[in-house]
């Protein structure tokens, strides 16, 4: 189910613990860059994306735990999650590590998603809250891409990084688009319509 909520937020609400952690993970992707591409150290790409994606749950946890739960922090960690995946997809491609259907399912998917909130933000003061399976999809291809890299580095147990990837990416893929043509989408077309008549 989509919920909505206005979106509201005081300049005292973006410095909080939760806010903090989402701002390191988003000063951590450049350093991704730089290990894949400056130092060519695919293992060690792969690990730190990883890193970046496992603690995904962290910021949120602690908002509830702290008691820090702001508009701000709901909408600055699913950006910097978009914006991981639009550097770091990418970037595997480039490197030649992802299957190009895996990255392209994900990418277009992403791109989907951001005109449903783009024409949301356009119609009116509602934003779109990430569902369950939003989360589900997005919490597997957050480890089924750094199992991609792995597969193509010299680890050891590289083989089976390559078994677990796709094992991590079907399923994953198969959430991401269900909440959005299934969740986001029909709930982006019912207030479009209802800003509509309200207009009128």
């Amino acid at each position: 189910m989509v919920e909505s909520r206005r979106l509201e937020f005081r300049a005292s609400e973006l410095v909080t613990w939760p806010n903090l952690i989402t701002l390191v993970r988003l000063c951590c992707i450049p350093v991704f860059v730089w290990l894949l591409f400056a130092q060519e150290h695919r293992a060690a790409a792969a690990w730190l994306l990883a890193a970046l994606g496992s603690t995904d749950w962290v910021d949120g946890w602690l908002a509830r735990r702290l008691d820090q739960m702001t508009d701000f922090g709901a909408m600055f960690d699913p950006v910097v999650d978009r914006l991981l995946f639009f550097v770091a997809i990418p970037s595997l491609l480039i490197d030649g590590s992802v299957p190009l259907v895996v990255a392209a399912g994900v990418l277009v998917r992403e791109a989907v998603v951001a005109a449903f909130a783009i024409a949301l933000a356009a119609a009116s003061d509602e934003r779109l809250v990430v569902t369950w399976e939003g989360k589900t999809g997005t919490f597997l291809l957050m480890f089924a891409f750094p199992m991609f890299l792995g597969a193509a580095s010299t680890l050891s147990y590289a083989p089976l990084l390559a078994w677990l990837a796709w094992l991590f990416a079907v399923p994953g893929l198969g959430y991401s688009w269900y909440s959005a043509l299934f969740q986001y989408l029909p709930f982006v077309r019912a207030e479009l319509a209802s800003s509509g008549k309200t207009r009128r």
